[in-house]
């Protein structure tokens, strides 16, 4: 037969040979200090990579919306609609095809 367990070892409470001695209660302290403090870095580091992050999104906001501006009055002044003539990869349709040719040399004569 199994014997029950002591009434002393089923409390959930820790018992302690005597109370907490100065030196744990600085222990104590001191830990909770550096929990708060790298806490508190912690929270310190990511506001300050949000700002990062915000300032970046922000200025590429105000490039891209300085972009489409540019494009859209583009557009609208009679610009292409192929991208590639656009950023002068392709010609553009719209263009004379007179005004790129180079002009004929005329021969010596002799």
């Amino acid at each position: 037969m199994s014997k029950a367990p002591r009434p002393s070892a089923l409390s959930a409470e820790p018992t302690y040979a005597g109370a907490p001695t100065a030196r744990e209660l600085r222990a104590q302290a001191v830990q909770r200090l550096q929990v708060g403090l790298f806490g508190l870095a912690l929270m310190l580091l990511l506001v300050g990579l949000a700002n990062i992050i915000m300032d970046h999104a922000r200025q590429n906001e105000t490039a891209a919306g300085a972009a489409i501006a540019v494009s859209s009055a583009s557009s609208a002044s009679g610009g292409s609609t192929d991208p590639l003539a656009d950023i002068g990869v392709v010609p553009s349709p719209d263009a004379d095809p007179a005004a790129h040719r180079p002009t004929s040399r005329t021969a010596p004569t002799r």
